[in-house]
This record gives C-alpha cells, sequence and structure tokens, in this order.
C-alpha cells in the first residue's frame, strides 16, 4: 500500500472533556441457544451507558511518533481497556484461545489535512464473564481530531454487524470443560455524539478506508498476505501452470475472532 513521505504530529488538550455513549443491544442468535440458556448471556448490557472522559484516555489511540498517511502504530493498552469497561467491567486484551498472530490493537491515520485528521483502528478483546467470556469478532472504529484545537471531533467503537459476529463460552455444570458457541449481536458500541468532518472536506494526503483497514488487518492474520484468488480463477492458473489444487474446508472466517 502506497505510503506519503510527509509525517504530521498529533496531539490532544489534556484538559478537555469528552462525553461517550454505550449500548449494547439483545443478543439476536446463538447457535445452541446460549442466549436463552445461559443468564449472563441473555443479560448482557452496557455497564455505564454515558460516561465522560478526559480527552488524555484518547491520546493512547495517537502515534507516539510523527506519522504519514498510510503507517500504522500500536495503541497504548490502558486507554483502550478504559473505555471498553464502559462496555463490560471485566474487558481482556489476552484473548481465551489466541493462535499467535491475533493479538494486538492497531491504528492506521487514513487522512488529515492543515485542520482535521482521521485514525483507524482495530482492537481485538473479549470480556470474561462469571462463568465464561464473549469475544467479539473485533472492535473497529475511527477517531477524528481537529488538528488546530486539538480536541476529539468523533470517536466510534463497534463490533461490526457481520453474519455471525462473537464467540462465546460457557463453563456450565453440564459442560465443565466449556462449551462454545458463536453467535449475533446486533450493536455492541461505543461512541460520540459530537459533530463529524463535513463530507465535501478535501485532505491534503489520504488513502481509501479500505486500504487503511486491509493494513490493519495485516497486523492481525499473516493468511491475509496471501493473493487469495476466486475457485474460477484458481482453477484456470492450474490448467495453465499444470499444478494440482489443495483444497480445505473451513466453517469459520480467517480474518476475525467470530469462529
Amino acid at each position: 500500500m502506497k505510503t506519503f513521505k510527509n509525517k504530521i504530529a498529533l496531539n490532544l488538550d489534556r484538559d478537555a472533556q469528552v462525553s461517550v455513549k454505550g449500548f449494547i443491544a439483545p443478543i439476536e442468535y446463538t447457535q445452541y441457544n446460549f442466549h436463552v440458556k445461559w443468564d449472563e448471556l441473555a443479560n448482557l448490557q452496557v455497564a455505564e451507558p454515558e460516561k465522560q472522559y478526559p480527552t488524555s484516555i484518547f491520546q493512547a489511540f495517537l502515534p507516539p511518533e510523527s506519522v504519514s498517511v498510510g503507517e500504522c502504530w500500536e495503541i497504548r493498552e490502558e486507554g483502550a481497556l478504559e473505555l471498553l469497561k464502559q462496555l463490560h467491567p471485566n474487558p481482556s486484551l489476552d484473548l481465551h484461545i489466541n493462535n499467535g498472530d491475533s493479538y494486538g490493537l492497531w491504528a492506521c491515520l487514513r487522512a488529515y489535512n492543515d485542520k482535521f485528521a482521521e485514525i483507524l483502528f482495530r482492537i481485538h478483546a473479549e470480556f470474561v464473564l462469571e462463568n465464561g467470556w464473549f469475544t467479539p469478532s473485533q472492535f473497529a472504529g475511527h477517531l477524528t481530531i481537529d488538528r488546530f484545537q486539538e480536541k476529539v471531533v468523533s470517536f466510534k467503537m463497534r463490533v461490526p454487524e457481520t453474519t455471525l459476529n462473537f464467540d462465546a463460552g460457557w463453563k456450565a455444570p453440564a459442560h465443565p470443560g466449556g462449551a462454545a458457541e458463536i453467535g449475533f449481536c446486533p450493536r455492541v458500541e461505543l461512541y460520540t455524539e459530537t459533530s463529524s468532518v463535513p463530507q465535501d472536506t478535501t485532505f491534503t494526503a489520504s488513502v481509501t478506508h479500505e486500504a487503511a483497514r486491509h493494513a490493519l488487518i495485516l497486523r492481525f492474520y499473516k493468511a491475509q498476505q496471501i493473493n487469495w484468488v476466486s475457485l474460477e480463477d484458481a482453477l484456470e492458473m492450474a490448467q495453465a501452470q499444470q499444478k494440482p489444487i489443495h483444497a480445505i474446508s473451513i466453517d469459520g472466517p480467517l480474518a476475525d475472532e467470530s469462529c
């Protein structure tokens, strides 16, 4: 992915305050009806619907040094965990199932001009429950700041609304070793109600949202470095190159934690 040579530094006014709202909708579906049988999952709800934060919390999402558009950096854990506690009192960045490359908190500078800077980010975390855990596919979001006033313009961190967007593990009496579940929750989100950047804003430098998200996903999964092609193209390539096709069947995604 192309990056730009010009680097910028980003900072925030640590004395300012930011109001953040949180929301967790009722779970709509689980494969084995854990959201009906398991009270903790059935009653999962946001810990604090609204909370005031010092802007210094969001400093954790900013790069420690000057960066160019398209560059990625690690988010500092303390700030991310403090925000996640608004959703649930026991967030954890150490996933109970970690295949080696899925841990992390990463941000990417997507765009900037003299007034605004937009950062996209991706966080892998889970909620530790009394009798198990709730592991979203990912927490994805954006942070837009006013560079001149050094204030948060808008912030959103949510679990994407894919068909299946979380895993759950239940240490029930019938399953002392733990039973795994997968399901769909329509909304798990933290957000500000501050105004967003005008749609007609012209940026000095930018990459597309898709390019920034791809740069982030490469920080988590080595499989995403593969140049994937469709089955049709693979069949044509196999014939042209006289090579066999090794087929693998999987029942979950290769690009998030809901598997």
